[in-house]
């Protein structure tokens, strides 16, 4: 069975100050399974999740079948692109606890992609360190004579020019 997600069903306050209030309404509920497809992702990811606290616990079936609501989805989408932009579970988890306080995460989203960014940018600048040192050492490679008294003289000569600096 495929479930379609549902939109919140209003409920009624009755009385001379009536309201409408949305309320999450699971008319369809997706197994884990169902939801790992309409997600992309794997059942065990969604139970990793859970264990860190990114999705909340489903109730579950007499069973022991959890049971999703389909707006679920949603947060899962939200965490592939929180990820995508680098940021690691703990800090998502992060942002999902702060929106869900009711204050607005952006300003720590900001902060952890500064700390993102400069972490980034450092690990580029030893990205081309380590480029100019494999060219001078592909560079001197072509200049060595094979020496049959070392396992790889590229290696071993690289080795005595990082010392001798």
């Amino acid at each position: 069975m495929v479930a379609k997600p549902m939109a919140a069903q209003p409920a009624l306050d009755p009385g001379v100050d009536s309201r409408v209030y949305h309320t999450p309404c699971m008319v369809h509920p997706l197994r884990i399974g169902e939801l790992a497809r309409l997600s992309t992702t794997s059942p065990d990811t969604l139970r990793y999740y859970e264990r860190l606290g990114l999705l909340p616990r489903p109730p579950r079936t007499p069973a022991g079948y959890r049971l999703y609501d389909s707006s679920v989805t949603e947060r899962i989408a939200f965490i592939r692109k929180a990820q995508a932009l680098g940021l690691a579970l703990d800090e998502i988890r992060e942002v999902l606890r702060i929106a869900a306080a009711g204050t607005p995460p952006c300003e720590h989203v900001r902060d952890a992609l500064q700390r993102r960014l400069q972490d980034a940018n450092a690990r580029i600048g030893e990205l081309e360190s380590l480029r100019a040192t494999l060219r001078r050492a592909l560079a001197r490679s072509r200049r060595l004579p094979v020496a049959p008294s070392c396992i790889c003289g590229i290696i071993e000569s690289e080795t005595a020019n990082k010392e001798a600096r």
